[in-house]
């Protein structure tokens, strides 16, 4: 019995990674001091990514989100964290997303499918969170920030690495405003597990090259689900 639960969360699992390769992942999130965190518009606008966007992958923060979404639409894949309502400004200095087993344990039980936690080395907490992730026979998706980063999580069993913090930590704040696509192929040449390009993605040129350097998925955050951010990108063509 106990080899037949192993090889059903095992078969899931594959089938979970053979669902998000070569596949956007949209990150759909927002501050509680914004409208769009509001329940009624977040459903809303995840409703329009699934059934309009037709998006079959998202990345969720918290609870209500995850819950909502494995419970109406139980084949869309999720990716899911935690992290605090608000971020504060000194972030860069900070291990906030699913920080702990404590955090892994709320994603887990709201259904995410992929559980994301920050990967870095300034996380002393990364085994024993992978090892609570994998007692759930979850995915362990490591969000790091460099070359250090991914070997640290990669050692400890990570399942996944994803780029999600480059440019967001103080070691790498000095980064180009742009995709790591630097790190991307090093970590896709490195590590015999999925690598998932994320972080400063605005244009499907960007999708395309992700993928041709070997990226497992890519992940595209506010330049769909963010309209201030979105804003933004256009002023700067204001002369």
């Amino acid at each position: 019995m106990v080899n037949l639960v192993y090889n059903f969360y095992a078969m899931n699992n594959k089938i979970v990674l053979e669902n998000i390769k070569n596949n956007l992942i949209i990150s759909c999130q927002a501050a509680c001091n914004e409208p769009l965190y509001e329940k009624s518009a977040m459903f809303a606008l995840i409703d329009t990514l699934i059934l309009l966007g037709k998006s079959t992958s998202l990345r969720l923060a918290g609870k209500r989100d995850i819950t909502y979404v494995k419970e109406k639409y139980p084949n869309v894949t999720v990716v899911g964290i935690t992290k605090p309502d608000i971020i504060p400004d000194n972030y860069k200095e900070l291990v906030y997303i699913t920080p702990d087993i404590e955090h892994v344990k709320i994603v887990v039980e709201a259904g995410a499918d992929i559980i994301a936690f920050d990967g870095t080395v300034r996380n002393k907490n990364v085994e024993g969170i992978i090892n609570h992730i994998h007692s759930f026979n979850k995915l362990a998706m490591a969000d790091i920030a460099d070359f250090d980063d991914a070997k640290y999580s990669y050692l400890k069993g990570a399942d996944i690495l994803s780029t999600t913090l480059s440019g967001y930590t103080k070691s790498t704040e000095n980064l180009p405003d742009v995709p790591d696509f630097e790190l991307l192929e090093k970590l896709v040449k490195t590590f015999n597990v999925p690598v998932i390009l994320e972080g400063k993605i605005w244009n499907n040129k960007d999708v395309k090259h992700a993928f041709e350097l070997g990226a497992h998925s890519v992940v595209i955050g506010s330049a769909v689900t963010r309209p201030h951010k979105i804003i933004e990108k256009f002023r700067e063509g204001i002369l």
